[in-house]
């Protein structure tokens, strides 16, 4: 019992922390970045943060521990599986649009795609969780799959979605970190922000 309460305070903090991503990495966008657009400016590029962070950091680390909380233990295994699959689709939808986001905004301003560490790593892991997705849908979501496959790719599938997952938030983290060499350059005198940015890293 002792085990399951330190459980659900460590979850109910990651839930906490997550929003607070969200939160910060909004407020950064939109009253330091200038807001949010859909018209190949800055502001268009502004959704591609917001987008990545809320989907492939809070929504698909929520979706890892679907299989991992106490109270759905006893649950229907088929539901567990769509409430996964759901969330996993959800940060992929975000994903594509994060990344329709910088690449419309790059096109846009004549800017190279996939000139960093940063738009790499970001890059491979939305292929590869889109990869993870796919085959885990053929794996365990169609009825005609053969449950011998199931089994086999199961460790698999559970192995390649801990490893993606780490990825995003390094692309997370370094995405943040370049933009503010980049334009931020008052972060070394704290100006307000660098500091909404720093505290969204740490958070």
């Amino acid at each position: 019992m002792k085990s399951s309460s330190v459980f659900y305070l460590f979850y109910s903090l990651s839930l906490l922390f997550g929003l607070l991503c969200i939160i910060f990495v909004t407020i950064w966008s939109k009253s330091y970045r200038g807001g949010f657009a859909w018209d190949g400016t800055v502001k268009m590029f502004n959704w591609h943060p917001v987008c990545m962070v809320t989907g492939l950091v809070v929504l698909y680390g929520n979706a890892t521990l679907v299989y991992r909380l106490p109270f759905t233990w006893s649950s229907n295994k088929l539901i567990l599986k769509f409430v996964h699959a759901t969330l996993n689709l959800g940060a992929l939808s975000l994903a594509v649009i994060g990344l329709l986001a910088a690449f419309g905004f790059h096109n846009k301003m004549h800017i190279p795609n996939l000139y960093s560490m940063h738009s790499w790593v970001g890059f491979a892991a939305v292929i590869l969780f889109g990869l993870q997705w796919l085959l885990g849908f053929l794996a365990f979501l169609l009825p005609c799959t053969s449950p011998w496959l199931r089994a086999a790719y199961k460790d698999l599938h559970v192995f390649f979605g801990l490893c993606i997952l780490p990825m995003t938030i390094a692309a997370s983290l370094t995405g943040i970190n370049e933009k503010l060499m980049f334009v931020l350059w008052m972060v070394c005198n704290l100006q307000p922000a660098g500091v909404g940015a720093d505290t969204h890293v740490v958070s």
